[in-house]
């Protein structure tokens, strides 16, 4: 068989080119068509391409709110076989988003059936339900046969389809819009069509108006499922002039409205008894009530929320979360904090208004900017629509002279038409009129020819010719466009008005009072207790507040190291010579019935290391820290408390150095006593020893032979007092301290008479 050598080779058709190269070339066309064609809204009507395919093609199907429901399958089909050739699924779910009111504030389309639920249920399959457009979808496409805006050819040329959608309705603000494009994204929350308006009309009457005259109208999102945005006006307008931002949001805790429509917001419903329990009547937006609810039962099963019982869900159409707390005498807003800090009750929204400009141009816009590029492109429309009405007009006058011609020559009109075989050309020719006249004159109805018709063809005449002049005029004054825009956003206003149910506010803007620091001691039963650290480290909490010189039981070969009193909501600090601090919360140490549990399985102490301290942490406290050379310095106990069971570093050791005295600073007091190993006792100011967070301190005392025995803080004025010796167990006090007052690092003096021979304060 012999082979076709005239058809082409198809190697002959690739491109030796740089893979890098190419592989960009084609991403960026990519990115670029993900960013102006998939996920990002235009600025003028808000919507993405697929949202605007679906409204259109719901339009051209005659789903007007007053017309009967057709199926989604219907309008889905349509989409997909004209305007958008995507996935099904994915337009029936852009669909299904328009007609859900907890995911627009103002829903554009009107479902019928299963269109899920703030549960988090998904909607029926579209063969199931159906759908229609809303009055806010007709207001958004209004003008569309007015020439206000471009259109152009589908994906296959054979239909038409609008650029944008030219009404009024502000549907960038008023719904906002999410979307990840390739290298950007945006996230732009709903807000009070009122709001928008009263902003923009500021804008148009005062062009340089400034962001915080625009705040004093626009105060901040209004978002579909209500809850309260609890950020200061402050932040919430920097987020809005620079496009960029974070909103704090939570769900509304009440028992619902009173008879004035203002909310009851405590939450908190009062029961018989003395008890009481919370009540969520709204949650964040996007927050799925089911998840939320497995959320807090999670929390409650793992007793990370001990002062919350349970969770009831008694919702119907309207949301209800009842918390009921472990007891009566529960803080209602330690449980509140609590829940927004732990749960999804409260949220964080990242504003990013990131949008498409009228050429198709991304970037992220202030409120501001944004406004001016909406009432420009409106003033556009406007301008548009004037000069297709002047066109309709031009035509239709041109007509009705024609017909005013025909009306006063009646009959030589007639006599052509009965007499002339092409009776066009003559009447063209005898009474001066252009073709597209005679053609109408020709046509005209027998029943027209009465008198009372010329008269109507008069009034119709002046009527148009009086709104050319209108039209005119507006279109040579930018005055008058900007007092005609005035007037249509005023009208639409009132349909949107705070005092009717779609415009009224959902969302409260109420900066929250400074909430205490959250921590999980907060939610521990304060009860006394007594910890007991034996020399092998062997732990345990006795309840209530015992002698710390009683007689405690010990392991056989094991004895008394520690004891001290604390609260179940305090947290202990143990110090071990290699200076590393532990954290351990009193309330989590085992009971006092047998011999407790070994520290070590609790912490992770070095094996060689030694504990030399146990007290419980004070806020804002200071420490004394100093090793066994004579050098130490002050730390703060908040920056000695430890995340891990690994402890924090804060004094730096090295072999034969070990931290051997920790000691809590009184405030009161204003020098350091030091003793050293060769009885040599040195004292000086408090201002002379540092504080620092880690390091290996400073010089105390110094040192020929031996090592520093023990160190202590005191008020000068009250002098040193230290435990005489014997069963009388009586204290003595040297009032006078000067001969021992010297500056830090000397090496000292005797100390005075009768002081304890092992060198201990």
């Amino acid at each position: 068989m012999a082979t076709d050598t005239t058809s082409p080779d198809p190697f002959d058709a690739i491109v030796d080119a740089p893979f890098d190269s190419a592989l960009s070339e084609r991403y960026l066309v990519y990115a670029l068509s993900t960013i102006t064609a998939r996920s990002l809204p235009d600025l003028r009507d808000g919507l993405k391409p697929v949202h605007r395919r679906l409204l259109w093609a719901m339009r051209q199907l005659k789903l007007d709110p007053g017309q009967a429901f057709k199926k989604s399958a219907r309008v889905v089909g349509d989409v997909i076989g004209k305007y958008h050739p995507h996935g099904d699924q994915s337009v029936y779910d852009a669909m299904v988003r328009l007609a859900q009111d907890f995911a627009l504030r103002y829903p554009l389309v009107e479902g019928q059936g299963n269109f899920g639920n703030i549960d988090g249920d998904n909607a029926a399959a579209y063969r199931y339900t159906e759908a229609r457009l809303t009055k806010t979808a007709i207001r958004l496409m209004a003008g569309l046969e007015e020439g206000t805006v471009d259109f152009h050819p589908t994906y296959n040329g054979e239909e038409e389809e609008p650029e944008i959608f030219p009404g009024l309705f502000p549907n960038l603000l008023a719904n906002g819009s999410s979307g990840i494009a390739v290298g950007m994204a945006t996230n732009i929350p709903s807000h009070n069509v009122t709001e928008i308006v009263d902003a923009t009309l500021l804008l148009i009457d005062n062009p340089h108006a400034e962001h915080a005259e625009l705040m004093q109208v626009f105060h901040g999102p209004d978002f579909a499922t209500g809850g309260v945005v609890v950020d200061s006006p402050a932040a919430i307008s920097a987020a809005y002039e620079s496009g960029k931002g974070a909103i704090r949001l939570r769900g509304r805790f009440s028992t619902g409205r009173d008879k004035d429509g203002a909310w009851e917001d405590s939450g908190i419903e009062r029961l018989a008894g003395g008890q009481w329990q919370l009540v969520i009547s709204e949650i964040p937006y996007l927050v799925q009530k089911g998840k939320l609810i497995e959320q807090v039962a999670q929390l409650i099963a793992d007793r990370k929320l001990p002062i919350l019982e349970d969770i009831r869900d008694e919702s119907d159409e309207a949301i209800r979360l009842v918390f009921v707390p472990k007891s009566r005498n529960v803080d209602p807003e330690l449980l509140k904090e609590s829940l927004y800090k732990l749960s999804d009750l409260e949220t964080r929204f990242g504003l990013n208004l990131n949008v498409l400009d009228a050429g198709r141009t991304p970037g992220v816009l202030s409120l501001k900017l944004v406004l001016q590029e909406w009432i420009k492109s409106q003033i556009e429309i406007l301008i548009r629509r004037s000069q297709h009405r002047l066109e309709k007009i031009a035509a239709r006058l041109e007509l009705l002279e024609g017909y005013i011609v025909a009306y006063l020559n009646l009959d030589r009109i007639i006599a052509i038409i009965r007499g002339e075989d092409e009776p066009k050309p003559v009447i063209i020719a005898e009474f001066e009129l252009t073709d597209r006249q005679a053609e109408a004159i020709l046509n005209m109805r027998l029943r027209s020819l009465r008198k009372l018709e010329e008269m109507e063809l008069r009034k119709e005449r002046d009527e148009l010719l009086a709104e050319r002049d209108a039209l005119t005029t507006l279109l040579d004054s930018p005055a008058r466009q900007r007092t005609r825009l005035k007037r249509d956003l005023a009208a639409l206003r009132k349909d949107y008005a705070e005092d009717t149910a779609l415009g009224r506010r959902r969302t409260t803007i109420a900066e929250a009072a400074p909430t205490r620091e959250f921590s999980m001691d907060a939610m521990i039963e304060k009860e006394p207790v007594t910890v007991i650290l034996s020399a092998r480290g062997w732990i345990r909490a006795a309840k209530g507040h015992e002698p710390l010189d009683r007689d405690f039981k010990f392991k056989e070969g094991d004895g008394p190291a520690f004891a001290l009193h604390a609260q179940t909501t305090d947290k202990l600090l143990i110090a071990a010579d290699n200076g590393r601090f532990y954290t351990l919360g009193a309330d989590k140490l085992p009971g006092a019935r047998g011999f407790g549990e070994p520290l070590r399985t609790m912490l992770d102490i070095d094996s060689e290391a030694q504990v030399v301290a146990l007290l419980a942490h004070k806020p804002k406290a200071q420490l004394l820290l100093a090793s066994n050379v004579g050098r130490g310095f002050a730390a703060e106990s908040d920056e000695l408390l430890a995340e891990t069971r690994k402890g924090r570093g804060v004094m730096s050791t090295k072999p034969g150095v070990k931290l051997a005295v920790v000691r809590e600073i009184p405030p009161e007091h204003d020098h350091v006593a030091v003793v050293g190993d060769n009885r040599k006792l040195v004292l000086f100011s408090l201002e002379e020893l540092p504080v620092l967070a880690r390091g290996q301190g400073v010089t105390l005392q110094r040192y020929k032979d031996g090592g520093m025995a023990d160190v202590t803080t005191l008020r000068l004025e009250d002098g040193l007092s230290w435990k005489m010796g014997g069963e009388t167990g009586r204290t003595r006090t040297e009032s006078d301290m000067r001969l021992w007052k010297v500056a830090r690092g000397a090496a000292g003096r005797l100390p005075p008479g009768g002081f304890p021979r092992d060198n201990k304060f």
